[in-house]
């Protein structure tokens, strides 16, 4: 219940950084984070931190999803 109540709160701040970040998300990359468990959306929200662009979203996802 915790954990599912950490990832409806993690999850729209994530998605909110991402689109100020590196813009507009696909609908495929939106997909990918809805899949994506507590722990790999809290490391997300740590790299997105030094991302420049789409190309790096898809590039974490592509490793991390």
């Amino acid at each position: 219940e915790v954990l599912q109540d950490g990832e409806q709160r993690e999850r729209p701040l994530v998605l909110r950084l991402l689109t100020r970040r590196v813009g507009e998300l696909s609908q495929e990359a939106r997909a990918q984070i809805e899949t994506l468990s507590l722990e790999q959306l809290e490391n997300l929200g740590e790299a997105l931190l030094d991302f420049n662009s789409m190309g790096d979203l898809q590039t974490w996802l592509d490793g991390n999803g």
